[in-house]
């Protein structure tokens, strides 16, 4: 499936590459320094955001009007800097005080090997990044800058790497500044962790989060015509396996339909509003016919934020993913952590959700299937069942914890499911890192929620880069986590955030 025109796509977007120097060095220099600037962005040529040059700066007003430039022009999602030379860092005050957009400092140079036997003062006047970039580092940290420091040359796979994931995070922040979020109904009654501090969200990520009554996305799934229902099922059949009884002619078609015209209207919908994500909740179905469970699958394989019950946080997080992995094999969903195979030595997580988890984690081909559903009330949902691929992923949860946002991210292996015959939903099971009784014992401590987003398609660090362009605290858990340490940083991190006021 193509991705909904919601998405920013990477090809409208750029970075720009920001070289500092100082107009002492005189003409010459200044123009090698400029030619050699140019030959680190040509090598960065393969990233998946477009790099564009920037004339080399070299005083306090240059930068601040690059800064403000960059801060309103809705292309650029950040900043790449270099200090090629020596550049006095109090011309750098005004212009870092100024960005709003993301900073990546890369500590690199011109040359991969000094060249020992011909170097001469004019060589190490030239290439000066060595402390030229310590200066640099030093007004950021007295600062308070957030930014991703790589450190390397260009030519080296593992730098331009990591310059590439702070792109993708870099992306998703900006996606995430203009991205609105419908919740059809308010979240599930009694449930805590689907709460959530909306004002301070918009404040910290950018995100517009708001109600409507499930009834005017009823109205709008009746006003669906036939023949964008008779379209839809064409394309069901193409592209599932569907049982008998939903095909046309089959006893329980009209389900089917039922379920075509909720996709529909919800489709056109949130098109219409411009809306990015979105949330559903099986206490507040209005007159719809079912429980949306194949649209809701359908919409987030495509790109589309969403999270159950009410969660908004989550539909949040499942867009992040999506922007974040633009591109990248594997996809992002909604999931919960529902039941465990505790058997000793070999404990693994059954995730799943009533009917909303995406085949986007999935290669083959799902099934469309009807069964009862004893939750909502409602007629029986059509829904895609099948199970996740065996390979690397990532679960990420968002909580509110009064006075901050707390990430908290567990790197895990999906493994092939065992048959379940008798379990209809999207699933996927996985073992945690660094195993199921520390992973468990850390997420609990955290006060991690039971609903996140899984990821094939990225790895912690573009949760790392997210989280250090917006302030927000993160807590990883992965091969080197031990509980004992990981209740050390919570509480090193209580003290952190409450004395820095965020």
């Amino acid at each position: 499936m193509s991705k909904p025109a919601l998405i920013n796509t990477f090809v409208k977007q750029e970075v720009w590459f920001v070289t500092g120097s100082q107009s002492l060095y005189g003409e010459d220099t200044l123009r090698q320094v400029a030619e050699q600037s140019r030959r680190v962005v040509e090598a960065l040529g393969s990233l998946p955001i477009r790099v564009v040059w920037k004339p080399v700066v070299i005083g306090a007003e240059g930068i601040r009007q690059l800064a403000l430039e960059a801060n309103t022009d809705p292309q650029v999602i950040g900043l790449i800097a270099w200090m090629h030379t020596f550049s006095p860092a109090k011309m750098w005050i005004a212009g870092l005080d100024a960005l709003a957009k993301p900073l990546l400092h890369l500590h690199t140079q011109a040359n991969v090997e000094i060249p020992w036997q011909d170097i001469d003062f004019d060589f190490m006047n030239l290439n000066q990044a060595a402390h030229g970039d310590r200066e640099f580092g030093y007004i950021q940290t007295r600062m308070g800058v957030p930014r991703k420091t790589v450190v390397g040359h260009v030519s080296e796979a593992r730098v331009v790497n990591e310059v590439a994931v702070w792109q993708r995070a870099a992306a998703g922040l900006a996606d995430l500044r203009s991205l609105k979020i419908a919740r059809f109904g308010d979240n599930m009654r009694h449930v805590a962790v689907t709460e959530g501090d909306k004002t301070e969200a918009a404040i910290r990520f950018g995100v517009d989060v708001n109600t409507w009554s499930v009834n005017e996305l009823a109205e709008r799934v009746q006003a669906v015509r036939t023949s964008e229902v008779d379209l839809l099922i064409q394309e069901y059949e193409a592209r599932y396996e569907v049982v008998p009884e939903l095909r046309r002619g089959g006893d329980r078609h009209a389900s089917l339909r039922d379920g075509a015209a909720i996709e529909a209207g919800l489709r056109a919908f949130l098109e219409e509003g411009g809306f990015g994500a979105f949330t559903t909740n099986f206490e507040d179905l209005g007159s719809l016919a079912q429980l949306p469970g194949l649209g809701v699958q359908r919409l987030t394989a495509e790109g589309y934020g969403f999270g159950a019950e009410g969660d908004w946080k989550t539909a949040m997080l499942v867009r992040l993913a999506h922007v974040m992995g633009e591109g990248l094999p594997g996809g992002a969903t909604l999931m919960e952590d529902y039941t465990y195979d505790l058997t000793p030595g070999d404990e693994r997580i059954l995730g799943a959700h009533m009917l909303e988890v995406a085949p986007s984690v999935t290669s083959a081909r799902p099934r469309l299937e009807i069964h009862p559903l004893d939750i909502g009330g409602k007629a029986d949902p059509v829904r895609l069942v099948f199970s996740a691929d065996p390979g690397p992923a990532l679960v990420v949860s968002l909580s509110d914890m009064r006075d901050r946002f707390r990430l908290v991210a567990n790197t895990v292996t999906n493994v092939t499911s065992p048959d379940l015959p008798k379990l209809p939903v999207g699933h996927a099971v996985w073992r945690p890192q660094p195993d199921f009784h520390t992973s468990a014992t850390c997420w609990l401590a955290a006060g991690a929620a039971h609903h996140t987003v899984m990821t094939t398609q990225i790895g912690v660090e573009a949760f790392r880069d997210f989280a250090r362009m917006t302030g927000t605290e993160l807590l990883e858990i992965g091969a080197d986590t031990s509980a004992r340490g990981f209740e050390q940083e919570l509480r090193w991190n209580e003290i952190s955030y409450r004395l820095a006021g965020r």
